[in-house]
């Protein structure tokens, strides 16, 4: 009875084709003086009449002089589909003045969510960032940019920055793709002579931009001037944008120098291989207790001698899983052993940022004590940013454990890094110096 009379009351102030979409699909489940439980079709329609409908509803009991009843809104179990007026097909709804098309999201991974994220120093910046773009806050920067290298998880949490947005505010228009389908897009565009809707999906119906693999725009000037363009209208509308890279803006090579300034115009973070302790935990996590026999000084064994791409670490569960399982017999250190020997390679178990710095020593006629000094001559200094570069390409050691082989902190790896690339670039000599010593070091510990 008080349904029905909600209903009327609501049809005095709403259009006809509102009513019909999101008020009559509403059964009622339980109603009394103090409360009244409805049901919709879906979570998202119960979120979307919650968040835009029950002001409306909340005062027409107002004036049905029954202010303090409260209000619930639920899924029915019932319902599978819409129930939608009569000559009405069962296609997707699309909500009052939004365009057709509103988001566009690649398919989610169901466990990259904050909760399945595993949170330590190197990636502690990254993920807190994700979460307050996530949780719309303000009082982060509107923009980030996340590189790291492969494995890591840039995607795990961009996913999980769109699983948070997409379950908590279904109306968002957020659109989360890979910088080669935006090309894609915006190619197919070009060639179709649609480019106005290209632009008008981008600059006027994006309250989320999500893009990954930013460093794939190499080249691409015709995208990245686009892409430009939309970032400044985005940005200049308040909207949130995430952009993930492998390498860091200032690294990746042919952008237009105003593109690149776009990338770094808001947060930038990197994500670093995760240091021993937090390998550990990831293990651990992974593994949960359905790998018998997995001690911890198996965990520790694992977590030694696989750094880097986290892929790896699941790789590795699910072979000891499946071992464990088929042989029926709990885990010992030659079975671990014999997982990570189709993992990984012998390089990467053997090979540091140690001996790569003796090895430079040798090779250069100076000594590591020499290397590791503050000597800023260039027979010491040029040697030890070859030395740092190596130690950055051969081996999965984070920044900060590279540097303390030198004595050094983390920008200082980096710094050294930047050098020898663009000495590599602009000097054939150096290039093939430090060709002669890669081969020879992978020949010495291969």
């Amino acid at each position: 009875m008080y349904w029905e009379m909600i209903r009327n009351g609501l049809s005095e102030v709403m259009p006809e084709n509102a009513l019909s979409l999101w008020i009559n699909p509403l059964k009622c489940l339980h109603e009394s003086d103090t409360s009244i439980e409805l049901a919709g079709p879906d979570r998202f329609f119960c979120s979307w009449v919650t968040e835009n409908y029950l002001p409306r509803i909340n005062s027409v009991l107002e004036k049905l002089g029954m202010p303090d009843t409260r209000i619930t809104i639920t899924v029915d179990p019932e319902q599978s589909v819409p129930m939608l007026p009569p000559g009405i097909s069962h296609q997707q709804m699309r909500l009052p003045n939004v365009p057709k098309n509103n988001t566009a999201v690649r398919v989610l991974h169901p466990r990259f969510t904050f909760d399945e994220f595993m949170t330590g120093e190197s990636n502690l910046m990254a993920r807190s960032a994700c979460e307050a773009i996530a949780n719309d806050d303000s009082s982060i920067s509107r923009c980030l940019f996340i590189d790291s290298d492969t494995g890591l998880g840039k995607s795990h949490l961009t996913h999980a920055v769109a699983h948070k947005i997409l379950a908590e505010s279904p109306g968002t228009r957020l659109h989360y793709l890979t910088s080669q389908q935006l090309t894609a897009e915006m190619v197919r565009s070009i060639r179709s002579n649609s480019m106005d809707d290209f632009k008008e999906k981008y600059h006027s119906q994006c309250d989320v931009l999500l893009v990954e693999d930013i460093h794939s725009l190499s080249g691409r000037s015709k995208t990245q001037e686009e892409l430009a363009a939309v970032l400044d209208i985005l940005l200049e509308k308040n909207k949130r944008v995430i952009f993930t890279s492998k390498v860091p803006a200032r690294d990746i090579a042919d952008i237009d120098p105003g593109f690149r300034s776009r990338l770094s115009s808001g947060l930038v973070t990197s994500i670093n291989p995760p240091d021993f302790k937090t390998r550990c935990h990831i293990i651990k996590r992974k593994a949960g207790k359905s790998i018998p026999g997995l001690s911890e000084e198996l965990i520790g064994y694992l977590a030694e001698n696989i750094r880097g791409d986290i892929r790896q670490v699941e790789s590795a569960i699910i072979g000891l899983k499946a071992k464990t399982s088929l042989l029926r017999c709990p885990a010992d250190l030659d079975m671990v052993k014999e997982v990570l020997s189709n993992i990984i390679t012998s390089r990467a178990n053997i090979v540091s940022a140690l001996m790569i710095r003796d090895f430079i020593a040798e090779q250069f006629k100076t000594s590591h004590e020499e290397l590791c000094s503050k000597s800023r001559k260039k027979t010491v200094a040029f040697p030890r940013q070859v030395a740092m570069y190596l130690a950055r390409k051969l081996t999965d050691q984070p920044l900060g454990d590279i540097g303390k082989a030198f004595n050094r902190d983390h920008s200082t790896v980096v710094h050294s890094v930047k050098v020898i690339t663009e000495s590599i670039n602009r000097c054939g000599s150096v290039r093939g110096q430090v060709d002669l010593l890669t081969r020879k070091l992978k020949k010495k510990f291969d």
